[in-house]
């Protein structure tokens, strides 16, 4: 039985959305034209897939649809600067004479619709149209708060209203923000293609960091008491949409194995999202959490991927990470985790990032191998780094070894130091509870 139309149109803009929108910012190099195009292209199948039936290709529809918008709204466009031009030029010969000849025609006018003739719209390149829309989103030219607010504005059809409640901001700052970004984009003359080869591997890294910085934001919400939380819904939801776009960017990126790494890292992690706080809002540890609820056919895809992207022989930082993810979901349970290679990983991944978190993630591994002691001795190689100054899991990790080597008066002490840092509710409830565990905390 085929979908009842209410619901073909809204499974068409789950999947269609960003395609629709990439062909019409290809063929136009207006973003805010190429919104209202699809807008009005899903408004129109609203109202006619009802009344004649839902197409075969509804993603192809949709994209002609949109087309023909934008083609009417820029020849308006035309006749109007036709029609100023005209009025300049007759106020020209009132106040001089005629004048010999024709004028040309004004050249922005007459650029403005080359290109949109039917031969120029390929509507069997939906993937190539994608790219070139996710390429520009997440242009280095632009700030890197505008590259995230773009991509989940254009590639997903997420309102301005919706993505500012999913980063807590006012949606008059999230305007002035998409506003701001697409003003450099014409400033600039970005155009919506993929980069030249030359630049391809930079910017490549650029589009995976910014997908990742959406899964944190919404992976992070999963650790947070969702009544106690606002937006704690929309949050969450940007990890379903950062997963759904790294599978997008594994399959067009297909030579690219760190893409995979990416999609295998997200997959692996996002598995233990039900998991991640317990029923009285208190983040749970991977020990604490009860693997049976965890996702395993996402594991199992996650494995699947990660096996993929290894076997192109060039391992990458979301490679790196991917693996030390599924070693420990590999594990039926805490113990039995491969400690010694998942500090080995540790090692390759701080060769490859130099990063002071990838370090102090180290060092927790260095204390599950050579005991608590060692990993103290790791944590204070790295304390002094500027990057982790105000990051509460420094003093956090310090307290955890320093419970391990017999030491609770001095983890009371990095326990106050991590409250008085923490900004998540999660974490400060479980910090509480391991406080309130010391037999000294409460003296302190």
């Amino acid at each position: 039985m085929p979908p009842a139309p209410g619901a073909a149109v809204e499974d068409a803009f789950r999947t269609e959305w960003g395609r629709v929108l990439g062909a019409v910012a290809r063929s136009t190099g207006d973003l805010d034209l190429a919104e209202e195009a699809a807008q009005e292209a899903f408004a129109s199948a609203v109202r006619t897939w009802g009344r004649d039936g839902v197409p075969d290709r509804p993603g192809a529809w949709l994209t002609t649809t949109a087309r023909r918008h934008a083609i009417d709204v820029l020849r308006r466009r035309r006749a109007e600067a036709e029609r100023v031009t005209a009025a300049g030029r007759l106020g020209e010969r009132v106040e001089s004479g005629p004048r010999d000849g024709v004028p040309a025609a004004d050249p922005v006018a007459e650029r403005v619709v080359v290109g949109l003739d039917d031969a120029a719209w390929d509507l069997d390149d939906p993937d190539g149209d994608l790219l070139r829309l996710l390429f520009t989103c997440c242009h280095p030219a632009l700030p890197a708060e505008a590259r995230v607010a773009l991509t989940l504005r254009s590639l997903t059809g997420m309102t301005t209203a919706q993505v500012a409640r999913a980063f807590l901001v006012p949606e008059a700052t999230m305007a002035q923000r998409l506003v701001r970004a697409k003003r450099r984009i014409r400033a600039t003359g970005m155009t919506f293609r993929v980069p030249p080869a030359a630049l391809r591997a930079e910017r490549v890294e650029g589009v995976l960091a910014v997908l990742y910085v959406l899964f944190t934001e919404g992976y992070d919400a999963w650790a947070e008491p969702a009544d106690a939380v606002e937006g704690s819904a929309e949050r969450r939801a940007l990890a379903d949409v950062a997963v759904r776009l790294a599978r997008l960017a594994a399959r067009l990126l297909d030579d690219e194995p760190e893409a995979r790494g990416l999609l295998a890292l997200l997959l692996l992690q996002h598995a233990r999202r039900d998991e991640r706080v317990s029923p009285d809002g208190v983040t749970r540890t991977l020990a604490e959490q009860d693997r049976a609820r965890w996702r395993h056919d996402e594991i199992a895809e996650g494995t699947a991927t990660l096996e993929a992207a290894l076997a192109a022989g060039r391992p990458g930082p979301y490679q790196v990470q991917a693996a030390i993810a599924a070693l420990h979901d590999a594990a039926p349970d805490a113990a039995a985790t491969d400690r010694a290679q998942i500090l080995g990983l540790y090692d390759v991944l701080l060769d490859l990032t130099g990063s002071p978190v990838v370090a102090l993630n180290r060092a927790v591994a260095v204390a599950e191998v050579h005991g608590a002691d060692a990993g103290l001795s790791a944590v204070d190689a790295v304390a002094d780094e500027p990057a982790l100054a105000g990051y509460h899991l420094l003093p956090a990790v310090r307290a955890e070894l320093l419970v391990r080597a017999g030491r609770p008066t001095d983890a009371a002490v990095e326990l106050h130091r991590a409250l008085a840092l923490v900004d998540r509710e999660g974490d400060r409830r479980l910090l509480d509870r391991r406080l309130a565990a010391l037999p000294r905390a409460r003296s302190t």
